[in-house]
């Protein structure tokens, strides 16, 4: 669940953590096979490969899962699964607006899915377009914070493109219209600064604050989302405040 609340950016990142670690595999992997696919399996000519076997080389996923991946979706041993990457829309608790993206070789498997994971924790699919005008799709990349200030990645970054960088904590993010993220990517390695993630995402430019009760239902949602095997991200314009989020932490 993508959100600017740092409550909520916390949360997110610990439920990551602590997924099963063969769905989150599984999800780097496909992430490795669609880039290979489209852009080829040169990992140093396609910066989305290279991104993406980056981030699953970060989390673990084992080199020879790695490399398969790259094969199978460049072609190169002749197999590979054609992955359909599909967005659907809805509403959770509260009216909290949601975004579901998913790679899926089953387009009727997914959306089954998906409808049934929302309607049974409270939310309501939507018709295209009737929830993605909430949003901005962004490119966003992610720092670990470490000894990095805030005024040196500002430097790195602004003449590239970026639009602006958020304080997440332990990481900073860094937003970009995402014709110029590559431009700030490339920024970023020409300044030496390591990065954990370059992805594209939804930005929320209205929120919807909750109460405790109604936080606990949208996230229970966005979890039974987040459990599809199809389902890659959840956005959602849910404002938790500090408060709200410290009451969650004690359930």
């Amino acid at each position: 669940m993508s959100g600017h609340s740092k409550w909520a950016t916390t949360k997110h990142q610990k439920a990551a953590k602590d997924a099963k670690r063969s769905k989150n595999f599984a999800k780097l992997i496909k992430n490795i096979e669609v880039a290979a696919r489209s852009g080829g399996g040169d990992v140093n000519g396609n910066p989305t490969l290279f991104d993406a076997v980056a981030r699953a080389k970060k989390e673990s996923v084992p080199k020879d899962n790695i490399d398969r991946a790259v094969k199978r979706g460049s072609g190169a041993d002749g197999g590979g699964v054609e992955y359909t990457a599909i967005t659907y829309e809805g509403y959770g608790p509260s009216g909290v607006a949601i975004m579901i993206e998913c790679l899926t070789e089953n387009r009727n498997r997914a959306a089954s899915e998906v409808r049934v994971a929302v309607t049974r924790n409270g939310g309501n699919m939507a018709e295209i377009g009737s929830v993605s005008y909430l949003f901005n799709r962004k490119g966003s990349i992610v720092l670990p914070k470490g000894d990095l200030s805030e005024d040196d990645l500002l430097m790195a970054v602004l003449d590239a493109g970026a639009e602006e960088v958020i304080d997440q904590g332990d990481t900073f993010e860094v937003l970009a219209e995402t014709t110029d993220l590559s431009a700030v990517r490339a920024a970023l390695i020409e300044a030496g600064m390591e990065y954990d993630s370059v992805d594209l995402t939804f930005i929320p430019t209205l929120h919807v604050a909750v109460d405790v009760e109604a936080a606990r239902k949208v996230l229970r949602l966005v979890d039974a989302i987040e459990d599809l095997d199809d389902v890659q991200n959840v956005y959602t314009n849910v404002d938790i405040s500090d408060e709200v989020g410290a009451a969650l932490e004690e359930d």
